[in-house]
């Protein structure tokens, strides 16, 4: 077994590659790649190799994928929004080059059908993916516990967890449950053109993550709810600039609409264990 890990170098293709470590995969066996070599020396050491590539190079990523004699490839969805559809369609042509016989992808919930900011990208690669030929695993990851850092950071400073998202629902669980079920795909059979829909087991309220909150910082959080024009102006007010803005209101509405709220206990079957909850999700962070 072969296994390349794209994105190593950021926080979950990290924890794929200790998970398949941790599941019995020879570090020899496995090739993390990403584009900042500073960030490749801590696996190296641990006896993984390493190759430096760009989504927007294809020449990287030829030469990264024949190099390593991958058998498997893990992609690991970019960052760039608004790049990542030809980025991840590099990766599949350089993939099928090198004779890759299996690629796993982390999509979006219900990328193909949803109104989800984050699913066109998403969509367009799971396409590319069926076009390319070779068997693939799509895992449609939900929401992270780890994207309200921001929200620890606010709670401890004003006691306040605001958001534009009224009583819509968020189904997260923590970076390693995902990184975990990549990595149990990627080591055991039956996955061939399977789709997951991922997504942790409880559907939080804001209620409920300003309950936790207050666990978690050690003072009284209350849940501020407030209209999507409100948090534009508070965001603008703080300093956002009009993309960042948006884009968050955007994601509130998203969440307001139920589009996170998950239903699907595929993550912790995938496991075989329940996922993180949230209050201990966000201990770890804090």
């Amino acid at each position: 077994m072969s296994i390349v890990v794209t994105g190593a170098t950021g926080q979950l293709g990290n924890l794929i590659v200790e998970h398949l470590i941790n599941r019995g995969v020879a570090p020899a066996e496995i090739t993390a790649v990403g584009r900042n070599t500073a960030r490749l020396a801590h696996l190296a050491a641990t006896g993984v190799a390493t190759a430096v590539i760009d989504y927007s190079s294809p020449a990287s990523l030829a030469a990264a994928f024949a190099g390593a004699g991958a058998d498997q490839l893990m992609l690991v969805s970019g960052s760039e929004v608004g790049q990542r559809v030809a980025q991840h369609t590099n990766a599949i042509t350089a993939a099928v080059a090198a004779g890759v016989r299996h690629i796993v992808y982390t999509s979006a919930p219900a990328a193909t059908t949803s109104a989800l900011i984050l699913a066109p990208e998403h969509k367009a690669t799971e396409e590319a993916l069926q076009a390319a030929g070779v068997p693939f695993t799509i895992l449609r990851n939900g929401w992270y516990t780890e994207n309200y850092t921001a929200a620890i950071v606010q709670a401890r400073e004003n006691g306040v967890y605001l958001t534009s998202a009224g009583d819509g629902r968020v189904a997260s669980a923590s970076r390693t449950d995902y990184a975990e079920a990549a990595a149990v795909v990627l080591t055991t059979p039956g996955h061939d053109n399977a789709v997951y829909e991922l997504a942790g087991d409880v559907a939080w309220t804001g209620t409920d993550m300003a309950e936790a909150l207050t666990e978690v910082v050690g003072r009284p959080v209350v849940f501020s709810s407030v209209s999507p024009e409100e948090h534009t102006a508070i965001l603008t007010g703080a300093g956002l600039d009009g993309g960042t803005v948006g884009f968050v209101v955007a994601l509130d509405g998203n969440t307001r609409d139920g589009l996170l709220a998950g239903g699907s206990t595929e993550l912790a079957t995938l496991i075989g264990r329940p996922t993180t909850p949230l209050i201990e999700g966000l201990r770890a962070i804090a």
